[in-house]
C-alpha cells in the first residue's frame, strides 16, 4: 500500500468533520434567526441534495443503491435536528447530540466485537472533557422535549454511519440514500406544512438550505462515506468529537463570535484527545491494513 494512504484517509476524514461543522453554521443562521421554518429547511436539504447527486451519478444506477433503511435514519437525523435547534441553547444542544452519537456509534463498533484500547479510552474521555468545559457556560436544564429529539437526530445519525462502512461506491450509496430520503421529504411536505404551518421561508432561508442540501450534506455525505470504508465505528464516533470545536471555529470567521481563551483551551484539549484516540500506533496500522 503507498504510504499516502494513511495521509488520504485523514484528510477525507477531517474535510467530513468541516462539512458537518458546516452543516451546523448554516443550520443556525437559517434557524435561529427564523429565515425559515424547521420542516421546510429540511426538506429542501434533502431534496436538493438528491437532485445534486442524481447529476453526478446515473439516475438508473442511483435507484439501485442505498436503501430506505440508511434514508429513514438520515431523516430521523435531519428532522429532529431541525426542531431541537429552535428549542436548545447551541452548547446543550452540541453535548447531547454528540453524546448520542457517541454512544450508538461506540456500542455498534463493540457489538460488531471492536474494543477500545487504553489510549482511546484516554482519548476519548480527554476529548469529552474539553468539549464539555467549551460548553459549560452555555449548559443549562433542556427542555425535554428539544433534549429528546436531540438525541433521536443523534441516534439516526450514528445508525446512518454505522450503516455506510464497509460499502460500496460511496456516491452511488449516499445518492441512493438521498433519493429516498427526498421522496419522502416530498410526500410528507404538504400535509406537514398544512398540519403545523411555518410563518417564514425567506429568499436567506432558502439559500442557506441549498447549501446545506448541496455542499454540506449532499457532497460532504459523500466524503463521509469514502473516510467510513477505512475507519472502525469507535474511531469514526470519536472524531466527530472534533465537529462543535470547527463549528465554534466557523461561529467566529463567519458569525462574529468571539474568541476566548475558553476556547483556545478546549480546542487543543478537545482535537489533542481526538488525536489521541484516533491516532495511535495500533489504529494506524490498522489503518495502513485496510488501505
Amino acid at each position: 500500500m503507498s504510504s499516502a494512504a494513511p495521509l488520504r484517509i485523514f484528510t477525507l476524514t477531517a474535510l467530513a468533520m468541516i462539512a458537518f461543522a458546516a452543516n451546523s453554521i448554516l443550520a443556525r443562521l437559517a434557524l435561529t434567526g427564523g429565515e425559515i421554518g424547521p420542516w421546510s429547511f429540511t426538506a429542501i436539504r434533502f431534496i436538493s441534495g438528491a437532485v445534486c447527486l442524481a447529476f453526478i451519478m446515473k439516475p438508473t444506477k442511483t435507484l439501485r443503491q442505498g436503501s430506505w433503511g440508511a434514508a429513514f435514519a438520515l431523516l430521523l437525523y435531519g428532522i429532529f435536528f431541525s426542531y431541537a435547534y429552535i428549542s436548545l441553547s447551541a452548547g446543550t444542544g452540541a453535548l447531547i447530540l454528540f453524546a448520542a452519537v457517541q454512544i450508538t456509534m461506540i456500542g455498534g463498533g463493540l457489538l460488531a466485537g471492536e474494543r477500545l484500547r487504553i489510549l482511546q479510552w484516554i482519548g476519548l474521555v480527554i476529548a469529552m472533557g474539553g468539549l464539555v468545559y467549551l460548553m459549560l457556560p452555555d449548559i443549562g436544564p433542556p427542555s425535554p422535549i428539544g433534549a429528546a429529539m436531540m438525541t433521536i437526530a443523534g441516534l439516526g445519525w450514528g445508525v446512518y454511519s454505522l450503516m455506510g462502512r464497509g460499502k460500496g461506491n460511496p456516491t452511488a450509496l449516499t445518492a441512493g440514500n438521498f433519493f429516498r430520503a427526498a421522496i419522502i421529504c416530498a410526500v410528507l411536505t404538504l400535509p406537514l406544512l398544512l398540519t403545523f404551518p411555518e410563518s417564514s421561508l425567506a429568499s436567506k432561508g432558502i439559500i442557506l438550505a441549498l447549501a446545506s442540501g448541496i455542499l454540506t450534506s449532499g457532497l460532504g455525505y459523500v466524503i463521509w462515506y469514502m473516510a467510513l470504508k477505512h475507519l472502525t465505528a469507535t474511531s469514526a464516533g470519536i472524531a466527530q468529537l472534533s465537529v462543535p470545536i470547527l463549528a465554534a471555529i466557523g461561529g467566529m470567521l463567519f458569525i462574529t463570535e468571539p474568541f476566548t481563551s475558553r476556547f483556545f483551551i478546549a480546542m487543543c484539549v478537545t482535537l489533542g484527545g481526538v488525536a489521541l484516540a484516533t491516532l495511535s500506533p495500533k489504529e494506524k496500522a490498522r489503518i495502513q491494513d485496510t488501505g
